[in-house]
């Protein structure tokens, strides 16, 4: 019981310091949110090409790979894995990797465009 509660715990931690970390940059930078995200999934290649992100991944499960730095170990791992048969196979691997996710989130955002009407918001 204790168990589940400490990785519960441990993720709600280390999701939350890389969401407030995000909000920081938010708050107190010009940079878009969308230039935020390139810096994390870019941030989590580089943690992983030096090995790092793993181990965060290890100790705090979902609370490290469901922010968008983990897309970004993701697609470097890939990478990683699929040097191994080449180099196409590291161009390829990222991809192959993050196919499901990249898949999931097509398919989603056409369904909700289907439902919703989107509104401008300028007026």
């Amino acid at each position: 019981m204790w168990n589940i509660v400490f990785m519960y715990l441990k993720a709600f931690i280390v999701g939350g310091l890389i969401c407030t970390i995000a909000q920081i940059l938010i708050n107190t930078t010009k940079l878009t949110s969308g230039r935020i995200l390139v810096v994390f999934m870019l941030a989590g290649v580089l943690l992983q090409s030096f090995g790092v992100y793993e181990y965060l991944i290890d100790f705090a499960g979902a609370g490290a790979t469901v922010p968008i730095s983990g897309f970004g170990y993701l697609l470097a791992q890939g990478a990683i894995n699929g040097a191994k048969n080449g180099l196409y196979g590291a161009i390829t691997g990222g991809l192959k990797a993050a196919s499901a996710g990249i898949t999931a989130a097509v398919v989603f955002s056409f369904l909700v465009a289907l439902i919703f009407k989107p509104k401008s918001k300028i007026h």
